[in-house]
């Protein structure tokens, strides 16, 4: 009797890897912070797009009801600076990067979550809790603003293992005379008249940062949710001050039953930094390689360790790439048997917390496999297996003939004009006009246009 397949994930709140089990397998719910919508997203942002979009398609393998939140938040102070900066209302700023932000996590193959809620349209959820945490005794009002009273809650501190002093130190605490208690911090504040503001018992104001997805979590899914996820920067406050303010406003019952947090981005082995001028846009990258290569990138370490972006790795993940679709291409005469068809040690990998490197080394076999094939049978299932663990880390979705065309690369490349360019050729080769074929060949490898000639006629590719 085979053993049941299990997924296992390093829970950030126990400090340990745990069996993960959902309080209802019918109905497993999973909640990641999404992008304070400003500006364009770098690499970092997209790490956890990318991260617990695989998270999710593995879940949905496993279970038959799924829902994924991921929110927008389109109420923060620097997205008011922006908006008085440009003149507009901050709507105009808001709608115009979450369309973005969608637009360029859906080129790197990030499924749209089947829950995307705003903060500005919660701020009832928000001001009920308040009201729920000053009666409890474990928030307070003062000129204007709330506040949440830390040393209310004990266990403060308990994701992020540190002690007072650190936390007050990491959380840069604003000093303010207001304050009972130096690390306390603020769940709403008042807005000036062109700000903008909602009425609350405390005054017209606006929420506080961390509040915010507490309020949309209990509205969409609920007291204790399965997973909350995010980037390790938000461990603390912003994740700690979640279990704090959720906690006491549910009666201690825990936000999520487990915590995952993914490890940060560096450039070239560089903390990324406005300062330092290394900031990598998103929005700059998948113009210049294709987003499936900027995925993979990603997906190339670990998600909980540190990741190094470099140039390099770009150029390589594109290689890799080009082995995989070079193997479906390979198949291009068999039918793969299913479309859901996954190796179990592919899936095995996966289930261990989510070790895609470990993943990627089983696709690579399978593609080894499919090169060297022979049996009709064996090409089909090698293809469906290819296919199937190919979608379930969101790689291998395009056709392979567009892949090796520059499918989401390379705007300037007119496929019709290569294949024109290529029957000449063939036809020169065909009345032994070599010069001429010769030429044509340089032509398109000017043009970052590489050929091979096999048995099955000449196929083409954009130079990597």
């Amino acid at each position: 009797m085979t053993t049941p397949l299990r997924l296992t994930l390093q829970n950030s709140l126990t400090r340990r890897k745990e069996v993960f089990e959902p309080a209802d397998p019918a109905r497993v719910t999973m909640y990641v912070c999404g992008p304070t919508v400003y500006n364009f997203a770098h690499i970092g942002n997209a790490r956890p797009a990318v991260v617990f979009d695989v998270l999710a398609r593995v879940l949905r393998r496993l279970y038959p009801n799924v829902v994924y939140a991921r929110n927008i938040t389109d109420i923060e102070d620097k997205i008011i600076a922006a908006a008085k900066e440009q003149g507009v209302e901050i709507s105009a700023i808001t709608d115009k990067y979450a369309k973005i932000y969608r637009d360029d996590m859906g080129t790197l193959g990030v499924l749209p979550p089947d829950i995307e809620p705003k903060a500005t349209e919660t701020i009832p959820g928000m001001i009920a809790m308040l009201e729920t945490l000053i009666a409890n005794g474990h928030a307070y009002a003062a000129d204007g603003h709330v506040l949440f009273n830390v040393p209310s809650y004990p266990e403060y501190g308990q994701l992020s293992g540190r002690d007072r002093d650190d936390m007050i130190a990491g959380a840069r605490v604003e000093v303010a005379p207001y304050k009972k208690d130096p690390a306390d911090f603020v769940l709403w504040k008042p807005s000036e008249p062109e700000q903008p503001g909602w009425d609350s018992p405390w005054g017209r104001g606006r929420p506080g940062w961390h509040i915010e997805c507490s309020a949309m979590i209990e509205k969409h899914l609920g007291t204790t949710i399965d997973i909350h996820g995010g980037g390790i920067d938000l461990q603390f406050p912003h994740h700690e001050n979640e279990i704090a303010q959720s906690n006491c406003a549910h009666h201690n019952a825990p936000l999520a039953r487990f915590w995952l947090h993914n490890g940060f981005v560096n450039i070239e082995k560089e903390k990324m930094s406005k300062s330092i001028g290394n900031v990598l846009l998103v929005h700059d990258l998948i113009k210049e390689a294709p987003g499936e290569a900027i995925r993979l990138a990603l997906l190339n370490g670990h998600y909980r360790q540190p990741l190094d972006w470099t140039a390099d790795g770009l150029i390589q993940a594109r290689r890799m790439l080009d082995r995989l679709y070079g193997a479906l291409r390979s198949l291009a005469d068999v039918e793969a048997q299913a479309n859901d068809a996954v190796p179990d040690v592919f899936l095995e990998a996966l289930l261990d917390d989510l070790n895609t490197p470990k993943a990627l080394a089983v696709l690579f076999d399978l593609a080894k496999q499919a090169n060297t094939a022979t049996d009709k049978a064996e090409r089909a299932r090698l293809k469906a297996a290819l296919l199937g663990s190919g979608y379930l880390i969101g790689l291998l979705q395009a056709d392979p003939e567009s892949w090796f065309a520059g499918a989401g690369l390379a705007p300037h490349i007119d496929a019709e004009e290569i294949e024109g360019l290529i029957a000449a050729r063939a036809a020169a080769r065909k009345a032994k006009d070599f010069k001429e074929s010769d030429r044509i060949r340089d032509e398109l490898a000017g043009r970052g246009i590489l050929i091979e000639d096999g048995p099955q006629g000449t196929t083409w590719r954009v130079a990597g």
